[in-house]
């Protein structure tokens, strides 16, 4: 039997063990500053909620009580799928200020985005791919001090269509004064001025300028006069999430850049059958040609080189001439042809009608000139040089080649889809 004291003393060891107990799991719940309804046993999560919703917001550890820590909430929300790509990303700090934010692809590449002045509030550009997965990755710091990290991922919609670019002049390509900037999309584009708002040319001389819509496919940018000679061009296409109608939806943005080189202009008199070349505003060199007879006359406007080609075939049957015909040719071996029309004209040597040239008209609508003149001239120009034809009756048309400057500059900047 045990004495009276042993009992009391039993008794108090046990109520001393039973208050360490509870003591014990107190401080592994996470003590007074667990806040009602929260699950005192969690360990606070750093990566947000995982079901799709409007937001996501993470708290430093602590729970939305502890008036210290940082707040971060992501728009869109983790494990969002089917998000706008013209939609953008918002990371918003309450009770504290964003020290960085990254938005990335699947493949590392970042999407740009601003800080306001008070850092709390951090905007992407509304530049996001279809059917890409992004994650965010925040830092933030509370007003108690205590740095924040969240890292979450977000899915964008799916396109029907994935618009993409190629463009003409080519990146670090030096051109003629009278080049058109050439966009070609991939596939057609419904809202023309959702897409337009994305383009943008900056230029190192100040020019004026504009897009014109050649169809649903095509779009050209022209200064309203020729480039200044050395002028450096730098062309965004940031078409990267732009809403293009029909669920097509821009896949990727592209900035090129390129240089005008000197001025070379060609101006071709068919009547008096000689072509002035002026280069830097001065004349270079007058020269004998042979423009096209009667049922092939050559068209008259200002017309751009377009392709340079030191020997060329050029078979009558590309043009709908065919063999048996009185009028069919085939020859292999047309030295220094440059295009100016997508029809088929072009300027270079023709040593078969050197009896001609200075003379009278006997081509098929090309400009041709001798071998020696040609192999100067051909030397001289690039891509996007000027050939202004005058004297016919045979207009050029817009669409048949780089016919841009046969517009004038009221006609050009009607075809804008912002005008």
């Amino acid at each position: 039997m045990l004495s009276p004291v042993r009992k009391y003393g039993r008794a108090v060891a046990l109520l001393a063990a039973v208050a360490l107990s509870v003591t014990a799991c107190s401080d592994t719940e996470g003590g007074p500053d667990a806040g009602p309804g929260q699950s005192p046993s969690a360990t606070p999560s750093t990566t947000g909620p995982t079901t799709p919703g409007a937001t996501t917001t993470t708290t430093e550890p602590g729970g939305n009580s502890d008036p210290g820590a940082a707040k971060i909430t992501v728009t869109p929300a983790a494990e969002t799928k089917s998000v706008r790509p013209d939609q953008p990303v918002k990371v918003t700090a309450a009770d504290g200020t964003i020290n960085s934010v990254q938005l990335t692809d699947s493949d590392g590449d970042e999407v740009k985005g601003k800080l306001d002045d008070a850092k709390t509030t951090w905007t992407s550009e509304p530049a996001l791919a279809p059917g890409t997965t992004y994650t965010v990755l925040t830092k933030a710091t509370g007003t108690d001090g205590r740095e924040l990290t969240q890292k979450s991922t977000f899915r964008t919609l799916t396109a029907a269509n994935r618009l993409k670019a190629s463009m003409a002049p080519l990146n670090g390509e030096t051109v003629g004064v009278g080049i058109p900037i050439q966009i070609y999309w991939n596939k057609p584009v419904k809202d023309k001025a959702a897409v337009e708002k994305r383009l943008s040319v900056k230029t190192s001389t100040p020019v004026e300028g504009g897009w014109y819509w050649l169809n649903s496919k095509t779009v050209h940018y022209r200064p309203k006069t020729y480039w200044p000679a050395g002028t450096k061009v730098a062309v965004d296409i940031g078409i990267q999430g732009v809403n293009a109608g029909n669920n097509t939806w821009g896949a990727a943005s592209r900035h090129i850049e390129f240089n005008i080189g000197r001025s070379v202009v060609a101006s071709v008199n068919v009547p008096k059958h000689l072509m002035v070349v002026r280069i830097d505003g001065k004349v270079a060199r007058t020269i004998p040609i042979t423009a096209g007879k009667k049922g092939f006359t050559t068209r008259s406007g200002v017309k751009v080189i377009m392709e340079k080609y030191r020997v060329k075939r050029m078979d009558a049957r590309t043009v709908g001439i065919q063999p048996g015909d009185p009028e069919y040719y085939d020859i292999h071996d047309v030295q220094y042809a440059q295009r100016v029309t997508s029809s088929g004209e072009f300027v270079h040597g023709a040593p078969w009608s050197t009896g001609s040239q200075g003379s009278a008209n006997v081509s098929h609508g090309c400009i041709g000139m001798s071998i020696a003149d040609a192999a100067w001239y051909f030397a001289q120009t690039k891509r996007g040089d000027v050939v202004n034809v005058t004297g016919t009756n045979r207009k050029m048309e817009m669409g048949n080649g780089w016919a841009d400057w046969n517009l004038s500059w009221p006609e050009y900047q009607k075809g804008s889809a912002l005008s």
